[in-house]
């Protein structure tokens, strides 16, 4: 709506009806906002305690990897590590919270079909591969939470802008818009009543 409109009732009702609208949407963007930051809190809390997880694992996983190379020999260890397939059972769906999308990671525990002779090989290769297949499962989990919080912090920032927009600067316009179409009204009825009693004044002294 025009806020340099004619003062009149049918505007007067456009403008409340605007002023209304406007403070549903700040209202709508305010739940949204709060929302969005409590699944945030929720994903950092998770992130950090899957990393916290992951250097845990990668500290085993790398200790066992170097006592394997050590009682196996670098090359015979390197040549097993070639012999391992791509993963290809990642998938990547989304979910949405309040309009935004966010990553959805599904991924096959099942352990790769790996095969190599167990009598020329030692426990401290079963060890790094146990402790790896962890490593490439939390990396995973980890990958979607980061990159829902990323996704999420960017709707927040979004939403916050637009809930302060409304705020700030709409729903005063048409505050300000609706009093002065009101002031405006009451004073052509104050005029058109004082115009009024003249008139029937001056119809008496006749």
């Amino acid at each position: 709506m025009n806020p340099n409109t004619f003062p009149t009732k049918g505007n007067l009702i456009l403008a409340k009806g605007s002023l209304a609208l406007a403070s549903q949407g700040y209202e709508l963007m305010d739940k949204k906002r709060n929302i969005l930051i409590k699944e945030l809190m929720s994903l950092i809390d998770e992130a950090k305690g899957i990393q916290s997880e992951i250097d845990v694992t990668f500290t085993s996983a790398y200790k066992a990897l170097q006592k394997a190379n050590i009682e196996l020999g670098i090359d015979y260890v390197q040549d097993i590590a070639m012999a391992v397939p791509v993963d290809n059972t990642v998938r990547i769906k989304t979910r949405s919270i309040m309009g935004t999308e966010i990553p959805l990671v599904e991924h096959d525990d099942t352990p790769l079909n790996l095969t190599y002779a167990y009598y020329s090989t030692r426990e401290s290769l079963d060890e790094a591969r146990y402790q790896f297949e962890k490593v490439k499962k939390l990396t995973v989990k980890l990958s979607m939470v980061e990159n829902s919080a990323y996704r999420l912090a960017n709707s927040i920032k979004r939403t916050q802008k637009r809930a302060n927009a409304l705020k700030n600067i709409t729903i005063p316009r048409y505050k300000t818009l609706t009093k002065d179409i009101s002031n405006s009204l009451e004073e052509k009825d104050r005029e058109e009543f004082t115009r009024l009693k003249v008139i029937k004044r001056n119809k008496k002294s006749f």
